[in-house]
């Protein structure tokens, strides 16, 4: 018999292929990476604190199939021996089952229902997770009083050992869960019957709901050998507007007509693909270019950050630099100059990483960065902690200019674009000869999680000579990209 587990039903929520996919033919979806394994494991982590909560809870769970299929009648056997909190629970009832991460016994076969959450708040996918799950547990015969989610307390500021119960919330959702008993039984009918058809169901992201969208448009790229210039390649897409396109018959981005009601980026992005050619407008460009001063210093930071600060003083999910590079354009004939810091321990990085970019960034001169934001908190970040560098900090915010802003207002549109001005996404277009495919971390993600597990969590497995060098070289091109689409810009 085929069974619908909670996430099999949260799938189905997604796209209804997906969960068609994952029962039949589950090749064909991407794997988990490395970087969204550390996140579950990161979760894995936040749960051991939250269960402080719980004195004298018992821990059920598995370790492989047998173990999973025995875990209801192990469950069975916990409540019937008096015990009062159990941690991953299993119930099954018919063709639906859930694992639970707490029950708590407040009465003869009631519960109060808790789910644990690495966010900062109880969301709204939560609230249909444990739907489904009171949903299983009640038609096992037993019934639930309470609803809570257990969530990271994201105004709790680390000071020694970390404090399990200051550092999670209990946030009651009872009434929101209840609310939605009719849209469970519904939706759970319809997945049960996904799951036993004999063909995959529509896979056009217009199906696509809970939030999924993006989710499932990148698998949905993946699945199909889609030529360039589709409609799937347009940016700020949503369901019902692929719904639309498709509806009408529309496929490529040429063949949208003119009149077709589009935001201002995404009919930049059309207009574009339909002549075959850049549009470029030199005179905001040039006006753009013109308040720039030098010298002028490309920055980019790494960070460490997650849900458990690693130092006292952070929140969770505060991003720390423990890295920067640095490329350096004297005056407007000079040769260009890197500087660089890595922080290769296992300490707060502040204010070392401070000090140095005080000694590499003079009082003159602007800051050029891609997605001010960041940066921006970052050295506001810094200035909270290292106060004797927070008036330099203050300064190098004041002078920071963002050069995403010309490919962010649609000065400078290519439609290989796709309508992000996503570093990752323009320097294939205009510096086709540097490329982030050949080097040993690619993204920012991979940067933040290798060095954390090597230098914080010690990890040894991890070669950190090698990964020191990989992680500047990754830096030193972000900042180098910055420099070819400023050459490329100056040219203009």
């Amino acid at each position: 018999m085929m069974l619908l587990s909670k996430s099999d039903y949260l799938l189905y929520l997604k796209h209804p292929a997906w969960l068609w996919l994952k029962k039949h033919d589950k090749e064909r979806l991407p794997h988990i990476d490395d970087n969204t394994q550390a996140v579950f494991d990161a979760g894995n982590l936040f749960e051991g604190y939250a269960e402080k909560h719980f004195e004298n809870g018992v821990r059920l769970g598995f370790t492989d199939y047998a173990s999973y299929l025995a875990l209801p009648e192990q469950t069975l056997e916990a409540l019937l021996g008096g015990v009062k909190t159990i941690f991953q629970a299993r119930f099954l009832a018919g063709q639906i089952t859930c694992i639970c991460d707490v029950i708590d016994v407040v009465a003869d076969k009631t519960f109060d229902l808790y789910e644990i959450k690495s966010s900062t708040s109880a969301k709204p996918e939560h609230i249909i997770d444990l739907a489904f799950q009171v949903k299983v547990i009640e038609e096992s015969g037993f019934k639930v009083r309470n609803v809570f989610v257990i969530h990271v307390n994201n105004g709790y500021v680390r000071n020694g050992d970390i404090d399990p119960k200051e550092f999670s919330i209990i946030s009651d959702v009872t009434d929101k869960v209840r609310a939605k008993e009719e849209f469970t039984a519904s939706k759970l009918d319809e997945a049960l019957s996904t799951m036993q058809l004999s063909e995959v169901p529509g896979l056009s992201p217009s199906l696509a709901g809970n939030g999924a969208f993006g989710e499932w448009l990148e698998i949905y790229k993946s699945l199909n050998d889609l030529p360039e210039d589709t409609i799937y390649d347009l940016c700020g897409l949503n369901a019902s507007k692929v719904g639309a396109f498709e509806s009408a018959g529309i496929s490529t981005l040429q063949e949208i007509p003119d009149d077709y009601k589009l935001t201002p980026k995404q009919a930049l992005q059309v207009q574009a693909a339909k002549l075959d050619q850049q549009l470029i407008l030199s005179e905001p460009i040039r006006e753009f270019l013109s308040h720039l001063e030098f010298p002028l210093y490309f920055l980019d930071y790494e960070t460490l950050g997650g849900i458990v600060p690693a130092f006292d003083g952070l929140k969770p999910y505060q991003q720390v630099p423990f890295q920067y590079s640095l490329h350096i354009i004297d005056s407007p004939d000079a040769d260009l100059r890197h500087e660089e810091y890595l922080h290769r321990e296992a300490t707060n990085p502040c204010e070392q990483l401070s000090s140095s970019l005080r000694n590499h960034i003079g009082d003159k001169g602007t800051v050029i960065v891609w997605n001010e934001s960041f940066e921006k908190k970052c050295n506001s970040l810094l200035g909270e902690i290292v106060t004797d560098q927070t008036e330099f900090l203050n300064q190098v915010n004041d002078r920071i200019v963002d050069l995403m802003i010309p490919f962010a207002k649609g000065w400078f549109v290519d439609k290989r674009f796709c309508g992000s001005a996503s570093i990752k996404n323009v320097l294939p277009v205009i510096a086709p000869h540097l490329s982030y495919k050949t080097l040993g971390i690619q993204e920012g993600a991979s940067a933040q999680r290798l060095w954390t597990q090597s230098v914080i969590d010690g990890k040894d497995h991890i070669d950190k000579e090698v990964l020191f060098a990989d992680l500047i070289e990754y830096c030193k091109l972000d900042t180098l990209a910055m420099v070819e689409a400023f050459n490329v810009l100056r040219k203009i």
